[in-house]
């Protein structure tokens, strides 16, 4: 009886073990997404005058890609192409636009807060890892939807979200408000509006966020999405930031931004801007410690890229620290600067230290990635491809035929090394990026196979949408009547 009795128990004890060794098996992921940030404003990327000591010692760990491209141009699409695994030409969310909501008491469509909102049923890859096992959490900005709607982030796969709904509130770093799931988290003693400084600045509460859901859930798998909202303007930091005052001392005559190119005025834009991105950078390196704290840093994939370009809207500091490097224009744009942006990948004993690639992906890839890594398979067809291959150098890396991009009026196209760009009634522009990284000449009518190739891909790789137009068709100028001067 004894005998029996310790035998179910140690049976018992076994299956526990192996149930809790075989959920600690599967690597942790955490994908962080800069807002704004240009391909050559860190260290480990050429960047001189900002300091990201953080990042580049997580680029020394790991792989380095030189040919990664966000999703779009601008926030709101570039998220939703990689939360769906889709491309701005199929994706739901194809431009930057107001969420349109039913008013409950006068029934009337309003303009509400939050964004076009991403579909309930949509598969993303939260939803994905959670059917994996995994316990799936979003802070920072959101962008697909607002708050009880179904685009919510509670609505998409995850089970935990903080931070901004909306993006327009992004735009200040001391917010009146914050979300937790549905809940609105009111922030006493900020002011909102154009406020230059607040009691709370939101990225510090969004990091104090990520460290307490690793430490609530670091025994199990977990993915994590970290859309901090640095260095996207306004220029905001805290007044006792230390990087503010090592960066005013490199400035000191700066000339103030006055607040002509939207958002709010600052008086030392550059040491501002800088000192953002050193934060941010800062944060990374509290996430680092956290999972090291907690033992599982060796069984985490953390993957840091941006959303697009940078700008030099409201103060933006792109022309100043060269955000962009040799690539053409800033964000907006589909030119190289708009979409090439820097990709940073450390997993330790599955991707080398030091590494690089010139392997070339997309934002939409990290859905089948990450599938992969979780050993799930989305049931829908996407435009990704896992590039884990490229990431831990194991078995053959499959490549895109071509990658598509829609914005707006724009159109761009990635086969190979040939780059297509056009604007609606414009002519298409054709540029070799193995010769021509900045897109300085046009080879349209020296190669007009490929051209024409290229030509019936921009039709071919995009289905139509009813909310968002299609961008081959010129704008329709409204007629606008003078109005009158009075005597």
């Amino acid at each position: 009886m004894i005998q029996t009795i310790f035998t179910k128990a140690l049976l018992g004890l076994t299956l526990i073990c192996s149930t809790s060794l075989a959920g600690a098996s599967k690597p942790n992921i955490i994908y962080i997404l800069a807002d704004d940030l240009g391909y050559n404003e860190l260290g480990c990327y050429g960047q001189k005058m900002i300091k990201t000591p953080h990042l580049d010692a997580l680029a020394k760990s790991g792989i380095k890609l030189s040919q990664h491209y966000s999703g779009s141009a601008v926030c709101a699409p570039t998220r939703a192409c990689f939360i769906t695994g889709q491309h701005s030409g199929h994706a739901q969310v194809r431009n930057n636009s107001a969420g349109i909501f039913k008013n409950e008491k006068s029934k009337k469509n309003v303009v509400g807060e939050g964004q076009y909102p991403l579909k309930r049923g949509t598969e993303t890859v939260g939803g994905i890892l959670q059917k994996a096992g995994y316990k799936t959490c979003a802070v920072g900005k959101w962008g697909l939807g607002g708050p009880f709607n179904d685009g919510s982030p509670n609505q998409q796969g995850f089970d935990h979200f903080f931070g901004y709904l909306c993006q327009r509130e992004a735009h200040n770093y001391f917010p009146t408000h914050l979300w937790r799931n549905e809940t609105r988290v009111d922030l006493e003693g900020n002011k909102g509006g154009k406020q230059l400084i607040g009691k709370h600045y939101a990225p510090d509460l969004i990091n104090k966020e990520v460290l307490e859901f690793i430490d609530g859930n670091h025994e199990k798998p977990f993915f994590l999405y970290y859309a901090t909202i640095i260095p996207h303007v306004a220029l905001q930091v805290p007044e006792n930031d230390t990087a503010l005052a090592e960066y005013r001392k490199l400035w000191p005559n700066e000339k103030p931004y006055t607040g002509n190119r939207g958002y709010i005025p600052n008086k030392t834009p550059h040491a501002t801007y800088a000192a953002m991105i050193t934060r941010m950078d800062s944060y990374i390196g509290n996430v680092v410690t956290k999972l090291k704290e907690h033992g599982i840093y060796d069984n985490t994939l953390i993957i840091f890229t941006s959303d697009n370009g940078p700008t030099n809207a409201g103060g933006g500091g792109a022309s100043y620290f060269n955000s962009a490097g040799e690539l053409k224009a800033l964000k907006g744009s589909l030119y190289e600067g708009g979409i090439r942006v820097p990709f940073i990948a450390s997993w330790p004993g599955k991707i080398k230290p030091a590494t690089k690639s010139d392997h070339i992906s997309a934002g939409w890839d990290m859905l089948a990635t990450f599938a992969e890594v979780a050993g799930e398979k989305p049931k829908k067809k996407t435009d990704g491809i896992s590039i884990l291959a490229t990431l831990t150098g194991e078995g053959k890396q499959k490549k895109h035929d071509s990658l598509y991009w829609e914005l707006g009026s724009q159109q761009a196209i990635r086969m190979g090394n040939w780059k297509a760009y056009r604007r609606a009634g414009g002519k298409t522009l054709l540029f070799d990026l193995s010769k021509d990284i900045g897109e300085k000449n046009n080879l349209a009518d020296k190669h007009p196979k490929v051209l024409n190739d290229m030509t019936t891909l921009f039709t071919t790789l995009r289905t139509e949408h009813k909310d968002f137009k299609d961008p081959s068709k010129p704008r329709q100028k409204k007629n606008r009547k003078k109005k009158k001067s009075k005597k």
